[in-house]
């Protein structure tokens, strides 16, 4: 292969005090110069393939720091629930999607809300027996964190009125003691082994095109072990064209470990990652971990779905075999015991550990994050949609929510991702979060808590460089120079010169995966 050379573009390349580039040279995967036409054609040498990139804004491949790419798939022409805002709105349309499913299929999706529903309801397993009979049917809810369940369901999942709660979970019952259908945390486990068919290769193939039309080149999955074996098809295969970097679930850890798996094995295209923990729950599902109770939920402080003492063994038990932790954390209490534990486990070179979400935080944890040298894999879509929550549930606290600035400003280092399908992945929707910390429609005016708000370039550095200094990738990918993997994209919008409004409507033109052209707008 020749060296090819991409021109007449505005290339930020992410390397601090660096100004704009005009062109690239690419050498096999990786770039070979980077600065103005003159000085990489020089470069390239006579001969060079030339791609023109017709003025458009390019900026480093993007990189999602958290998302679960088998449920994304899974989740393509599935029930979507989450703009639904009745009770009876969502059997209606729960209802429909059953009629259409062939005999013995199993219904895909969910992502209902019933903080938003109107008149206020709680569902049960009643509400969706009346849509769906004997299918068996469990949809999550929009935080992932619960589950609806009918009776067909919670009967092949084994659970009745004797079923006791597990460790970290709670079976929702009623006045005479017999489960509800909600299901909330590793209550919900049972059913989550079930709701899963069809050849995920397949899937993953159609889920991938869709993250490159939107600028992602990169990946933190943070699926199970299926979804890492249909990755390491589709790699042996030559048809993966996104980097994944996979976690391990905690529940295969031990195996993993005999296995010989270790943080940063593999090559450019997949690569092991940390093992990922549960601290906590989530905020929508009243489950997060908080050190004082929810507004008007008296005496529910959430669930520990870890135990600390477990914590801890588990992350000595990881991090002794070579292996990172990411762990779920979301309340307040639930991050400073996720600190202690990290703190106690001592430092562990070579190994960067991790917050997943570390949304709502005390104050004086920010600067014990950054001592310990924890990363905050965060995803600013989630503030925005979370605010009238926020307001609601955590009325009264002193808490650090969502505090990027802050923890910028600590020296916490931060990774931005989308958590899809929890929400889009749409990475620029993130990035205008992370500058207005406005809903889409521009609300609340001036943003909720605007002294949090991050710049644009740092709001683009943590979904590039800091997405892969959190996976220990940083020398690798993140910025365009020399010697570093040629993963960019070309944008119709630069975020540099527009308005948060404007990037928020761009448009990728070009996704360019190890020098090779892996997606083009027709």
């Amino acid at each position: 292969m020749s060296i090819r050379v991409y021109r007449n573009a505005a290339i930020h390349t992410g390397v601090e005090g660096r100004p704009p580039a005009q062109a690239m040279a690419v050498d096999g995967e990786h770039l070979v110069a980077v600065g103005t036409e003159a000085e990489v054609r020089e470069a390239a040498g006579h001969g060079a393939d030339i791609a023109d990139l017709e003025g458009a804004a390019v900026l480093p491949g993007l990189y999602d720091a958290h998302i679960h790419t088998a449920q994304y798939a899974h989740s393509l022409g599935a029930i979507d629930l989450r703009d639904v805002r009745s009770l009876a709105a969502a059997l209606a349309m729960i209802g429909e999607h059953v009629a259409r499913l062939r005999p013995g299929g199993w219904l895909f999706g969910g992502r209902w809300n019933s903080n938003t529903w109107n008149p206020p309801a709680q569902p049960d397993r009643h509400a969706l027996d009346s849509v769906t009979g004997d299918l068996p049917v469990a949809l999550p809810n929009v935080d992932g964190h619960t589950v609806w369940a009918n009776s067909a369901a919670l009967r092949l999942a084994g659970i009745d009125a004797s079923t006791p709660d597990p460790v970290g979970g709670e079976i929702v019952r009623d006045a005479g003691g017999e489960p509800t259908g909600i299901l909330r945390e590793a209550a919900s486990y049972p059913l989550r082994a079930l709701m899963v068919s069809g050849d995920l290769s397949d899937k993953l193939l159609l889920a991938q095109d869709e993250l490159l039309s939107l600028g992602l080149t990169s990946v933190h999955d943070i699926d199970g072990e299926d979804c890492r074996d249909a990755y390491l098809r589709l790699r042996d295969a030559g048809r993966l064209k996104i980097r994944v970097h996979k976690a391990i679930p905690a529940a295969h850890l031990e195996a993993a470990i005999a296995e010989g798996r270790r943080t940063g094995q593999g090559d450019d295209w997949i690569r092991t990652g940390p093992v990922k923990i549960f601290s906590d729950g989530a905020l929508g599902s009243h489950s997060c971990h908080m050190s004082e109770a929810f507004a008007g939920d008296a005496g529910n402080l959430g669930i520990a779905v870890t135990p600390y003492d477990d914590l801890v063994k588990l992350f000595r038990t990881a991090a002794d075999a070579g292996i990172a932790v990411a762990t779920h954390a979301i309340g307040d209490q639930a991050n400073h015991l996720v600190l202690d534990a990290y703190e106690a486990i001592g430092a562990t070179p070579g190994l960067r550990h991790r917050i997943e979400h570390a949304q709502h935080l005390r104050p004086a944890d920010l600067t014990r994050m950054a001592r310990l040298g924890v990363v905050a894999s965060m995803q600013p879509v989630h503030c925005t949609t979370d605010i009238d929550l926020v307001d609601s549930l955590l009325a009264g606290h002193d808490l650090a929510s969502y505090a990027w600035r802050g923890m910028l400003n600590a020296g916490v280092a931060l990774a931005f991702g989308s958590d899809a399908p929890v929400e889009h992945p749409d990475p620029f929707a993130a990035l205008y979060a992370a500058v207005t910390r406005t809903r889409q429609d521009g609300t609340p005016a001036g943003g909720w808590q605007p002294e949090q708000r991050l710049s644009m370039s740092e709001a683009i550095t943590a979904h590039t460089l800091g997405a892969a200094y959190a996976a220990g990738e940083q020398d690798r990918k993140g910025v365009l120079a020399p010697g570093m993997l040629a993963d960019f994209i070309a944008v119709d919008t630069d975020p540099y010169l527009e308005s948060p409004d404007a990037v928020l409507r761009t448009k990728v033109m070009t996704t360019v995966v190890g020098g090779e052209v892996r997606w083009q707008r027709s």
